[in-house]
Formats: C-alpha cells, structure tokens, sequence
C-alpha cells in the first residue's frame, strides 16, 4: 500500500506572522498569474513548431529542436536556478525569471527579421531560461506555502491557471501564427511572412515586465524552512524517491509535450482527421483545456484519495487513451488522444510533492534537480521525431505510452521514501 503523505513528510512553513491564512491567500492568488504565464508560453511552442517547420523547411527531427532548446534550458540551467533561488529568495527568484523570459520574448524580433533559424532558438533558449527560474522559485513556494498535507491540492490548483494558459495559448497562436499557413504541405516557405510571429512575442514580452513590476511591489510572506534531518552532510539527492521523482518529472512532460506538439500533424493526415493547421490548431486546445479541467478537479480529488493512487490511475487512464489513439482513426483517434490532457493534469504537481516530501532545508535544491528532469521535453519529443521519420506518426506514439508506464509505477511504489 503506498503510504499516505502526512503533515510530518513534506517541508513545514513557519510562519512570520500570527495570521497567516490571508496573506498565504493573497500570496496564492498573485502567483496564479506567473503560473498562467508559464503555461502561456510553453504551449505557444505547439504552435511555433508547425509554423517554423513550414517556414524552413524541416523534417520532424529538426523541427523538434525548438523543443530541445526550450526544455534543454532546464537541464543546463535548472540546478544554477535552484541556487540562486536558495540566495536571492522565491520573490527574487520569480522577479528575475519575468525579466529574462522578458528579454528572451523581445529577441524573437530580431530572429524574425533576419529569418533565421538558429537565431529563433538562441532566442527559444533565453525565453526559456527565465522559465525555469519561474518554476524553481515558483513551484515549491506553493508547496510550502500552507499546510503540509493539502500540498498535492494546493500545487494542483495552482498549476490549473498553468492550463489555462496553455488552453488559451493554441487559440490566439493559431489565430495570429498558423492562420496565415493555409494547407502545411503545399505552403511555399519564401511566401510565408515569418514577421507573424513578432507582434505576439513582442506583446508576451510587455506582459512579463508590467508583471515583474506589480510583483515587485507586493509583499510575499517568507517562509522558513524547519530542519528535518540530523546529518548535515545529506544533500538532496540523497533521497530514493527525489531522484526517481526527477525520472517522473522527465517521463511526464516528454510525454505530454512530445504528444501536444505533434497533436497538429497527426490530425492532419488524411487517416486520422485531415484537418488544415488553423483548424488541427484550435483542437489542440482541448487537450490543454482538459488538464486544466482535471486540475480544478484534482485540487478537490487530492485532498480526499492517496495521491500516489490517483497519480497511478491516471497514468494508465493515459496508456489506454494513447493505445486506442494510434489503433483507431478519425473522430476515435483524434478524442482519444485530446483526452490524454485530462489525464495529465494532476501528474506535475502530484509528482512534485511526493518528490519533495519530508526534504525540508534541501527544498529549494530539490526544486532545481526537479526542474532538471524538465529536460524530458526536450529529449523525448526528439526521439519520438526521429522514429516519426524513421518508421510512421503513429508508431513514435508508443514512446509517451512508456513514459505513462513508469508513472504509473511512481505512484503505486516508487514515490515511497526510504528510510535514512
């Protein structure tokens, strides 16, 4: 039986004030805005890449190397983030993360200019380093940021504003982006106005500094971690069930991003759905859209089931959805597939806490290993490109199918902390 989280397993806030409870609410809702504008932006890649593998050219490979540079930026930059963090604080953390994503949005001007490829994810890259300081300040500020045992509930609830973001992304990328690629296959790409995609990067980029700044100007409670653990020379990935929580972590959102950004080319091939790009765009909301439904659900669910159970009922809930996707074709295939976001919505959050459980002063390092494992978004939808290439569509859908697998393992075992 998986053991259930207690409020002695996952890191204690103390709080610097007698009232807590109003500005921990306060607190709550001001980052629902960073974690709606995480969301907002990663998924704008699901419409970036067809749009940028039209515009050069690219085989599913190459395209795939915008996600590469996005959820590389984790693995090169996810622990130095923890770092800082641990010096400057999670407000600081978070302040200085707008402002890099800011930077990084603004460059994209130039990318398109000069329609250049590799400017596109140097630019790709910088974006998404200012996320991962957002994610490492962020995530576990919510997690410890209230008491101990709703934390599962409360990351969940959090990381619904994050689908929101990514339900709301597809819909404005398709109609400013893909809305000028009438038909992918027979685009001509010296006829495609690569300056579409400046205006609403320009437009991200004026959102996160106005954010910085009203951030800036709030004041966040701070929180103090209490020491868990008698061995000072214990570091954080010491513990069993962080590191293979950071597998989690990779195995999730290689999944779900390796599926979302493949979800417009796989509905329109003429087996599944034969959908133009404007309309396979606006589909590919209702596959966010569900993780931010399950998530609100989630945030209730959680606080009344194990959360390592219904971590694992959802990962086989994805397994069957996926196997059925890619056995069947039109409307069965295509809302087999969609339905996957459902089930993905409480695996960030659930994985997160059960990986941060009971690490008290080692939290914030934890949260940069964590992050690390983002990395997965880069190397599983690469590899699902190259088996896309090198076989068909539907058979580089087996990958997130193994991804799923090992989640589900996660949550009925492998989150279970081992004794010090």
């Amino acid at each position: 039986m998986a053991a259930p989280i207690s409020a002695s397993t996952l890191p204690r806030p103390e709080a610097t004030t007698e009232e807590p409870t109003p500005r921990y609410t306060s607190a709550l809702a001001s980052l629902t805005v960073l974690f709606f504008m995480m969301g907002f932006i990663t998924c704008l890649n699901d419409i970036l890449i067809p749009y940028l593998k039209a515009i050069f050219s690219l085989s599913y490979t190459q395209a795939n190397f915008i996600n590469l540079c996005f959820f590389g930026a984790y693995f090169v930059m996810g622990i130095p983030a923890g770092k800082l963090v641990k010096r400057i604080g999670y407000k600081g953390g978070m302040l200085v993360g707008f402002l890099i994503a800011a930077l990084g949005a603004f460059l994209f001007y130039p990318a398109a200019e000069s329609r250049s490829y590799g400017l596109f994810l140097g630019a790709l890259f910088v974006l998404a380093t200012g996320v991962v300081l957002l994610q490492v300040a962020g995530n576990p500020y919510v997690s410890i940021l209230g008491p101990a045992r709703s934390a599962p509930a409360r990351l969940t609830l959090t990381q619904a504003f994050n689908s929101l973001g990514t339900t709301v992304a597809p819909l404005l990328g398709t109609a400013f982006i893909l809305s000028n690629l009438p038909d992918l296959e027979s685009a001509s790409a010296a006829a495609i106005d690569v300056r579409a995609v400046q205006v609403p990067y320009l437009g991200i980029g004026v959102v996160l500094i106005v954010i910085s700044v009203l951030l800036g100007l709030l004041k966040l409670p701070t929180i103090t971690l209490a020491q868990t653990e008698h061995d000072p020379n214990r570091r954080a990935w010491h513990y069993r069930h962080l590191v293979l929580g950071v597998v989690g972590i990779f195995a999730y959102v290689g999944a779900e991003v390796a599926i979302g950004s493949h979800i417009v080319s796989y509905l329109g091939h003429s087996d599944i759905m034969g959908l133009s790009p404007k309309l396979a765009g606006d589909k590919v909301a209702y596959y966010w859209g569900g993780a931010m439904v399950g998530r609100f659900l989630g945030a209730y669910l959680l606080n009344k089931f194990n959360p390592g159970r219904l971590l694992a009922f959802n990962a086989l809930g994805a397994v069957v959805l996926v196997l059925l996707s890619i056995s069947t074709r039109g409307e069965v295939a295509m809302w087999s597939l969609l339905a996957v976001g459902l089930m993905n919505s409480i695996m960030f959050a659930t994985i997160f806490t059960l990986a941060v459980a009971g690490l008290g002063r080692h939290t914030e390092e934890a949260s940069g290993l964590l992050n690390v494992g983002i990395v997965g978004g880069a190397v599983v939808p690469m590899l699902f490109g190259l088996v896309a290439d090198t076989s068909t569509l539907r058979w580089a859908f087996v990958l997130p199918v193994l991804c799923y697998v090992y989640i589900l393992w996660y949550g009925l075992r492998g989150h279970r902390p081992s004794q010090a």
